[in-house]
């Protein structure tokens, strides 16, 4: 079964997860996912990630605040879609909750976060935001 937006996939998935208090979830594989993950990963939103490449899955571990069950994660929302692309120049990169959240952005020097990318001052496909 071929999906229309994977990335969509991706963030319905982890927001399911977290709302069902999961330990992980499990992903499609795909080299986009895994750099949208290495991203949640760096920010501190996720545990960790294994790769297991026969079965074509990525197993992602939800970080949760200390003693509660809630999730490091608030909201996920995405940006660009296939019917509609949106593309920011690096001055125009939105600041998710002044600095609390990220945006993910997908460059010419890959996928990275958002003020990654207004310090190498690099515009983009604005993927998704993270909160």
């Amino acid at each position: 079964m071929t999906l229309s937006d994977p990335i969509a996939d991706l963030l319905t998935r982890i927001r399911n997860g977290k709302d069902a208090k999961l330990r992980f979830v499990d992903l499609n594989y795909s080299k986009m996912n895994i750099n949208i993950v290495k991203v949640l990963r760096d920010k501190g939103y996720i545990e960790n990630f294994l790769v297991n490449e026969e079965k074509r899955k990525i197993r992602v571990f939800i970080r949760y605040k200390r003693n509660t069950r809630d999730s490091v994660i608030s909201g996920l929302k995405r940006m660009s879609k296939p019917g509609l692309r949106r593309y920011v120049s690096y001055s125009d990169i939105p600041r998710v909750l002044s600095g609390l959240g990220t945006a993910i952005i997908s460059t010419p020097k890959g996928v990275i976060s958002g003020d990654v990318a207004r310090k190498e001052k690099v515009g983009g496909e604005l993927l998704c935001l993270v909160w």
